[in-house]
This record gives C-alpha cells, structure tokens and sequence, in this order.
C-alpha cells in the first residue's frame, strides 16, 4: 500500500525519489519534462542501525544543495528484508503482524503496512523505518512510501508475462540480494538472502534453483541493481548457469548532460517508477 500525506507546494517542479536501506541511500531528481536532472548515492560500507542512517540523512539534506528545493512530489522507496508476500484472497489488514512473525522479529512498536500489487493479486507486507518517516514528513509534510521488492515485482512479473522458459532475477545490492523466480509468468520465489562473497551468492543462488528443480543449462539468469560484467559474483554465476545476463528497465529515462551514463540494470528500482 502506498502511503500518502498531501501538503504539497503546488508551484514546486521537481520530483525527489529517495530509496533507503541501512547500507546506504540513494536520490534522484526529475524535472518537470521527465528528466532526471541529479543522480547520487551513498554507500556506508557497512549495515548501520535505523537511528545512525536518519543522521546520515539528516546530515545530507543539511549539506547538499540539490536536496533544498522545492519539491512537489516526494517518493521514499524502502530497501530492507522486514517484508512478506501475501495471496490477496488470503490477506487479513487486521493481521499484519501474523504475516511477519515467522521470518522476522515483530517489536510491539513497530508500524507495519502493505503494498498492493495490482493486477497480480498480491499483497506485500513490510515494516518501514518509522522514525526515517517521521523526519521525512517533518521536513516535507507530504510523501509517498513503497518498498523495493512491490516495485521489482510489478516490473518483473509484467515483463515475464508471456514467456514459458523459467526465468531468475538477482537484484544485487551492497549486504544481501533479493532472489526471483518467475516460471510460465507465475510468481514463484520471491525472498532476500545476505552475502559477503560471491560464494555466499552462489551458494543461495545453487541451493533455491536446485529445490525447484530448475535445470541450470535451461533457465536464464538476470542481473539487477549494484553488479558490472567485471564482477566476481557474475563470473561465478556464469561457471554455474549456462544463460546469465543483464535485466532491463520496462521505461526509458532521459538523463540530463551532466550525469553519467548508467546501464538499464543499474539503480533499477530507484528509476523504474518513472
């Protein structure tokens, strides 16, 4: 579900995307005209707590000046493994904390909410990091929210539609990895695993591929989010699995002169949205 608040500014332009896990942050920002005109990340070499990564927020938006504008819209995209698919026929909204409680540690406090992924009757139950919230409606009064996985899943599952060959996604990032698994354009596996090498990833990748009896010479495996061609981690993929390549954004984005060219697996759903 995503969640709203409405105070905007109705003469403000431009729209900030910032997506947010305890490894680091990224933002970007598009003008009017649909063009992302500020791209920038920062990874903090380790996983902090939620309290040390709003300092780093904080410390950001005190600092950068691209982060002081007027905004009108302003879209928060969560990255963490506190989440849980649910069939909607089986979704309860008074049974949030049920759905989470078998895979992950539910505090009292906590706030917890939902995605729902349209059409493919899904729910996506998650916990946000509520004092990062707290500071983004202090500071901006309106903001959207929705978590990575609701947006990886709303691409992947409409690209995959129509294709009969079994298909993994790995969505990389800097401390885990989410995992895909899409077969006959049905959803199969969706989860998140940790890694600090690229035999962490393999085996993960290895293990889940072989409980579902996928034949490593017939489905293909896709690449997302923070991985290069020069990577240890696709080297080994590509030891393993027979067909290993790069996944592709379902839009095109316009990037102004002065960012850098990024490839479409790259920052994938931080642009996806778009």
């Amino acid at each position: 579900m995503v969640q709203t608040t409405n105070n905007s500014t109705e003469n403000a332009k431009y729209t900030l995307s910032i997506q947010v896990s305890l490894n680091g942050f990224s933002f970007c920002i598009v003008n009017s005209n649909i063009e992302i005109i500020k791209l920038e990340r920062e990874n903090f070499g380790i996983q902090l707590s939620p309290e040390q990564v709003l300092e780093k927020i904080k410390l950001a938006f005190d600092q950068n000046q691209n982060l002081k504008q007027n905004f009108s819209t302003i879209e928060v995209i969560y990255q963490n493994d506190l989440y849980s698919l649910v069939p909607k026929a089986l979704f309860d909204p008074e049974a949030l904390g049920e759905y989470l409680k078998y895979t992950t540690k539910v505090l009292s406090t906590d706030f917890i909410v939902y995605d729902e992924l349209n059409p493919y009757e899904l729910m996506n139950v998650y916990i946000p990091y509520t004092n990062i919230n707290n500071f983004f409606f202090e500071t901006f009064g309106a903001f959207t929210y929705k978590h990575t996985t609701s947006i990886l899943l709303e691409h992947i599952l409409y690209k995959e539609k129509n294709n009969d060959i079994p298909v993994v996604y790995a969505h990389m990032s800097l401390k885990y990895f989410d995992l895909i698994v899409i077969d006959k354009g049905k959803l199969i596996l969706s989860n998140s695993y940790p890694h600090e090498t690229k035999e962490d990833f393999l085996y993960y990748l290895l293990f889940v591929t072989e409980q579902l009896r996928l034949n490593p010479e017939e489905f293909k495996l896709f690449f997302l989010g923070d991985i290069t061609k020069d990577s240890d981690y696709y080297a080994i993929a590509h030891t393993y699995i027979r067909t290993v390549a790069f996944g592709n954004r379902n839009n095109s984005i316009t990037l102004s002169p002065e960012i850098q060219p990024i490839e479409p697996h790259q920052h994938f759903t931080l642009l996806s949205h778009f």
